[in-house]
């Protein structure tokens, strides 16, 4: 087959290789760009809207995420509704939602007013609700389904009104339409073409696929979740890291149980997100809970057992690998968070675990009220640092300087994607010597 050649491919067709596809389109001079994705449309895995919570992360109820953090994310988010706004997809695929973090018992409540009063100047529509407040606006959350008061304490800080949830998948696919709008840009999107090799090439790179398709790219980015670490790997790079798949499902109500999203306090130790929920855009917006979280030797969801060898690779098991695993499971708090998700998994018993902790959230809901969400959920890459010997909280990147770059983005990755896109066509720029347009990016998408 003859080779196609661009002058940058990306590898991935989720909303982080979506999002630098539109960038790149929109905000440089290149000229052409191609988007190579392994399933026959957009938005297949974590990018859906049933592989991810619908969230716009800011910061503002993330309880884990520091003031820096939220600083960095707040921006990113802002470019998320920008864009939405810009082009109109406001109540179509982006929507406007009450959202809190809630602590319940005196340590949470005070714990939620210290913070309240951290981050207030950074989000100053932030509201406090009281017990008696959270009556009115999400009174599931306070009364069990008798009708009685919970007897503990319980304070909410958030908004009442804001744009927070959002269909990624729908925005995936916008991406890749506008940019293909751009004119005079070549911006190609091949489906069914998964990625089996890249090579470099002199100052090329060549990727070949399963079919046999060939591409040459003077620059290449791979934005494939962990698949983006098992190329990687392949090409010699990226050794000091390895992956850990955690793979999340949600349970769904048969009502609107919560008017908005409603975030539980982080416990510190874990590294995974609490329980939280959501109102779903894919199910008439009734209530989503989750997500679980789950350790599992593959790197995509419902797929089979068809990732359990890149799953081998990229875990790149060693001595250090082994250290950081045995500090995570050693840990009497990771490891019974671990084991109870695990039971939120067994058939028999998954629905009484799981209701017996999302009752501390929602005491209203009964057993009948719940049900697993078959096909809902997906797999984060979390990456495993051995230099540092620990688990990597957030996103990683590697650059090897050659033309090249592999990035792993699990939450708030779909929220970081325009930021993410920002960075990576920079990168992408410079090395080709070409002009990306900052100004433009700056007063398109970014508040300041």
């Amino acid at each position: 087959m003859a080779e196609k050649h661009y002058d940058v491919v990306i590898v991935g067709g989720g909303i982080s290789g979506s999002a630098l596809f539109y960038t790149l389109a929109s905000y440089s001079n290149i000229k052409s760009i191609a988007l190579i994705e392994k399933y026959d449309g957009l938005a297949r895995l974590s990018s859906s809207g049933r592989g991810n919570s619908q969230t716009i992360h800011t910061g503002d109820i993330e309880t884990n995420y520091s003031l820096a953090k939220a600083t960095q994310v707040k921006r990113t988010a802002n470019m998320i509704r920008r864009y939405c706004l810009q082009h109109g997809y406001e109540n179509k695929f982006m929507f406007a939602h009450q959202k809190m973090a809630v602590g319940i018992g005196d340590k949470e409540v005070e714990y939620m007013k210290k913070r309240y009063e951290e981050f207030k100047e950074l989000f100053p529509y932030l509201e406090v609700y009281d017990k008696e407040k959270l009556k009115e606006i999400e009174p599931n959350i306070v009364f069990d389904d008798k009708g009685v008061e919970r007897p503990e304490d319980i304070v909410g800080v958030g908004v009442k009104d804001q744009y927070s949830t959002i269909d990624y998948g729908a925005m995936t696919e916008s991406l890749v339409e506008n940019a293909q709008k751009v004119k005079k840009k070549q911006c190609d999107v091949f489906f069914n073409s998964q990625v089996k090799s890249i090579k470099q090439l002199g100052s090329q790179h060549v990727l070949q696929t399963v079919t046999g398709d060939i591409f040459t790219a003077d620059f290449v980015v791979v934005d494939a979740g962990g698949h983006s670490l098992y190329l990687a790997h392949s090409m010699g790079h990226g050794k000091d890291f390895g992956c850990l798949p955690i793979a999340g499902s949600y349970y769904v109500t048969k009502g609107h149980f919560l008017k908005g999203k409603v975030y539980m306090v982080q416990n510190p130790k874990l590294p995974f997100a609490a329980l939280h929920g959501d109102p779903d855009v894919l199910l008439d917006m009734a209530t989503r809970f989750g997500p679980t979280a789950l350790a599992l030797p593959l790197l995509e969801r419902f797929h089979g057992l068809s990732t359990l060898p890149q799953f081998f690779r990229t875990l790149n098991l060693d001595g250090k690998i082994l250290k950081i695993l045995k500090d995570l499971f050693g840990d009497s708090d990771i490891r019974n968070y671990i084991l109870r998700n695990f039971v939120y998994e067994i058939p028999l018993l998954k629905k009484s675990a799981f209701l017996k902790d999302i009752r501390r959230l929602v005491p209203s809901l009964k057993l009948e009220d719940i049900e697993y969400a078959k096909g809902f959920g997906g797999v984060r890459p979390q990456v495993l640092n051995k230099i540092e010997k620990k688990l990597m909280l957030g996103e990683a990147s590697i650059n090897p300087g050659t033309g090249i770059l592999f990035n792993m983005t699990p939450s708030p990755g779909a929220t970081s994607c325009l930021g993410n896109a920002e960075r990576d066509a920079k990168i992408v720029c410079e090395y080709l010597k070409a002009t990306f347009d900052a100004k433009k990016f700056i007063a398109d998408l970014v508040d300041e």
